[in-house]
């Protein structure tokens, strides 16, 4: 069988948070969090987990991904093809 042949397991399509990390700093040269890419992944439909980084209580304040690091968290996500 030929490597090619092999469909590509939805757990293989997707990019680490790590690796997120690693390219958003590599390319664009800024850190982000964990926070700030699954609130990125939430804006754009993507799966995180039910409870992944979500506020404790109603009135707690997150702090909200600025514009730069949601567009260099997009970068990362299309160049690892999740969106």
């Amino acid at each position: 069988m030929e490597l090619d042949e092999l469909d590509v397991t939805s757990a293989e399509s997707k990019a680490t948070y790590a690796e997120i990390k690693d390219y958003v700093l590599e390319k664009h040269g800024v850190k982000v969090s964990n926070l700030y890419i699954s609130q990125v992944k939430r804006k754009c439909g993507l799966e995180v987990g039910e409870k992944y980084n979500l506020p404790k209580s109603e009135d707690n304040r997150q702090p909200q991904c600025p514009a730069e690091k949601e567009k260099a968290i997009k970068d990362a996500l299309e160049h690892f093809g999740m969106i």
